[in-house]
């Protein structure tokens, strides 16, 4: 039995471990910057890892502010950059 699992992220293909958080695939597969700041468009990524800084922040199966480091990967998601 595998335990991958798949998701999308602003329509783009992603596979991670059973377990693994949004944030540490989108790490492992090299991806940095999770969405842009409101005003200036600068990349953000993730910074403390633990919930509190609020700079990873995606919309998840259409929940928005949801943190990309506290999120379990789950078949079938749909992760979305936030607006």
């Amino acid at each position: 039995m595998s335990s991958q699992v798949n998701f999308t992220f602003d329509g783009e293909s992603f596979k991670g471990e059973h377990g693994q958080t949004v944030a540490a695939v989108f790490i492992e597969s090299g991806r940095r910057a999770f969405r842009k700041t409101r005003f200036a468009a600068e990349p953000r990524s993730i910074f403390c890892g633990i919930g509190i800084c609020f700079d990873c922040v995606v919309t998840i199966d259409g929940i928005s502010n949801q943190r990309a480091c506290l999120v379990e990967i789950r078949e079938g998601m749909k992760v979305e950059s936030a607006p």
